[in-house]
């Protein structure tokens, strides 16, 4: 079994990156990579079939991809297996991480709680939007290539968010037809899903504001144990994970595309105080608050530093 890192290093000179980073990972034409199954750890993938034909096994799932059919993984450990294409098989990739999803929108989080809920990720793809797709990866693969341009990380997590929400916009389309003719399904499967979508939709709206999940299984009206049991079910991540991940989206935005101080972001985003908002970003972030905005804030309005917090 191999993993995407190790693809990526093997076949270096065939992906294209994000300056030589494994978070933004593109390839324009399949990579045989014989027997072996791949695990796909944090990443989210997204295939585009562009000639003959691919079946593989996801999650027991039987897959299959024809000309102009995409499929999207969601950002959850999981292992393609069983990987069987045609001698004329082709396809377009991208690979990317968690940490580039929280940065590829600068002011909004709309729309990101799709990408762990949407329940069928193959669509048959027009050939208008087979078109609009590729032109889309073109012109990302493009910028990546030529990182040459002063604001080239904005224009590259630009595109790529424009990118993804016609992916999503797409996906959400298949899924709602899915929904009109699904009579499959028990009502308590249909409820599970329904709650879990609804508890997404919360974390989203609340903006990292909100990070127990009592909270939320509150407002939903439901004990905690059994909504961690359905979204554990139904995303294969704990609702914590899910509220970690949008919390760090909001700080993170705001440390890159605001001039909040520590202290304001501290009150906006509800901790208790500064020095456990330091330690809450020193855990998850890997670094402080201050040094986070040193790396990342290129257009600080403000040009004298503010001073870092004790912690």
């Amino acid at each position: 079994m191999v993993d995407i890192k190790q693809l990526s290093s093997r076949y270096k000179e065939q992906c294209i990156s994000l300056e030589d980073s494994d978070e933004i990972v593109m390839i324009e034409n399949y990579i045989p990579i014989g027997n072996n199954d791949v695990y796909l750890g944090d990443y989210g993938l997204l295939i585009i079939c562009t000639e003959g034909t691919v079946h593989f096994k996801y999650y027991g799932e039987e897959i299959q991809l024809n000309k102009n059919e995409m499929f999207a993984f969601r950002l959850k450990k999981s292992i393609i297996s069983n990987i069987k294409v045609s001698p004329d098989f082709n396809c377009r990739q991208m690979w990317i991480t968690a940490r580039a999803f929280w940065n590829i929108d600068m002011y909004e989080t709309k729309g990101l709680s799709d990408i762990f809920t949407m329940n069928i990720p193959k669509v048959r793809l027009s050939d208008k939007d087979a078109v609009m797709l590729g032109e889309y990866f073109h012109l990302l693969c493009q910028r990546i290539k030529d990182n040459t341009p002063y604001y080239f990380d904005n224009i590259v997590r630009s595109v790529t968010g424009a990118f993804v929400l016609e992916v999503l916009s797409l996906l959400r389309d298949e899924n709602t037809r899915s929904k009109m003719h699904d009579d499959g399904k028990t009502a308590s499967n249909i409820h599970g899903r329904q709650l879990v979508d609804r508890f997404m939709r919360l974390v989203e709206q609340c903006d990292g504001r909100i990070r127990k999940v009592e909270e939320y299984a509150s407002q939903l009206n439901v004990t905690s144990k059994y909504l961690s049991v359905l979204v554990k079910d139904t995303l294969d991540r704990t609702p914590s994970e899910m509220i970690r991940f949008f919390t760090l989206k909001a700080i993170e935005r705001r440390l890159r595309y605001t001039d909040m101080t520590m202290q304001e972001i501290t009150y906006d985003l509800k901790f208790p105080n500064a020095s456990f908002f330091g330690k809450y970003c020193k855990e998850h972030l890997g670094m402080t608050p201050v040094e986070y905005r040193n790396k990342y804030h290129k257009n600080v309005i403000n040009s004298h530093p503010e001073p870092e917090q004790t912690i």
